[in-house]
């Protein structure tokens, strides 16, 4: 699937079911998603000793890229950087860390656009690289996920 494809897919997941987020000025969704990094790095530090397993993190972690890169108005790169080792979670902790640089720098009116856009491209790299790597089909995984997210609220359909 191409990237614009799961942007817009994720756009309108988004407007359904995250409104409270959508709500947001742009700038504190851009935060907003900084923590989720910051919370994932934290799982994957964890390794075998998280509950929510590698693959539930890496899902959750590409949709949050994406809705990230739509906060941006960020066109994701289509292409994948196959060469080198596999992805190691420390590299996610630096991207993290990169993105939260910019969270913080929006507070204090410095520029954080260019390192945001630098670390979410960063990030999805990273996260499709993970994927290919483990053999995960994040597309798939990110479908199911968003049926789950979409029956969560207490005025969804059936729940």
């Amino acid at each position: 699937m191409e990237m614009k494809e799961r942007q817009q897919i994720q756009y309108e997941h988004d407007m359904k079911n995250h409104f409270d987020i959508l709500s947001l000025s742009r700038l504190d969704r851009l935060k907003h998603y900084g923590l989720h990094f910051a919370k994932y790095a934290g799982r994957f530090a964890r390794g075998r000793e998280e509950i929510k397993s590698r693959n539930d993190t890496l899902v959750d972690a590409f949709l949050v890229a994406l809705s990230t890169a739509n906060a941006l108005n960020q066109k994701l790169p289509e292409e994948v950087a196959l060469i080198g080792d596999i992805p190691s979670e420390l590299a996610f902790t630096d991207y993290a860390g990169r993105f939260a640089d910019a969270c913080e720098k929006i507070d204090h009116l410095e520029e954080f656009r260019s390192i945001a856009l630098d670390a979410n491209a960063a990030i999805m790299d990273w996260i499709l690289r993970s994927g290919m790597a483990q053999g995960v089909d994040l597309d798939t995984l990110a479908e199911e996920r968003r049926k789950q997210l979409s029956r969560r609220a207490v005025y969804a359909p059936g729940s």
